[in-house]
C-alpha cells in the first residue's frame, strides 16, 4: 500500500506542478470554452493577480504534495484548490467530475492519512 500512495502522491504532485506551470507558460492548449466559462475566464483575466497566484499555489503544493516529509502540508496548502476544481467542474463541465473527483478523494485521503499531524495545531493550550 506504502507504493500505491507514493505513486498516487507522485502523480497527484506532478499533475498540480504542471499545472500551475502552465498558468505562467501556456504551454497546454485551451480547450473550447462555452459563452460561460468564457465570460467566467475574462472575468478572472481582469484579475490579474488571481491566475499568477494559483499558480504559484499550485506549484508549491505539488511539490509539497510529492515528498512524504512534506506532504501533509502540501495536501492542506492544494485542499482550496481543489475545492474550485471540483465546484467549477459541478457547474460548468460535469464531464470533468470523472478526473476531478479522484482527485479529491486523493487529497482528502491524504489528509486524513496526516490527521495526527494535524491535531497539534487543533488542541487547547
Amino acid at each position: 500500500m506504502k507504493i500505491v500512495k507514493f505513486i498516487l502522491c507522485v502523480l497527484f504532485g506532478l499533475m498540480f506542478i504542471n499545472a500551475g506551470l502552465n498558468k505562467f507558460l501556456q504551454y497546454m492548449p485551451m480547450p473550447e470554452l462555452s459563452a460561460e466559462q468564457l465570460e467566467l475566464y475574462e472575468a478572472m483575466a481582469k484579475l490579474k493577480w488571481i491566475t499568477p497566484l494559483t499558480g504559484v499555489i499550485e506549484i508549491v503544493g505539488g511539490l509539497l504534495f510529492i515528498f512524504p516529509r512534506t506532504r501533509a502540508l502540501g495536501a492542506i496548502v492544494i485542499l482550496p484548490v481543489m475545492v474550485g476544481i471540483v465546484a467549477h467542474n459541478l457547474t460548468f463541465e460535469p464531464g470533468g467530475l470523472v478526473v476531478a473527483l479522484p482527485l479529491l478523494l486523493i487529497n482528502l485521503w491524504i489528509i486524513w492519512d496526516n490527521s495526527a499531524k494535524y491535531s497539534v495545531l487543533l488542541q487547547k493550550e
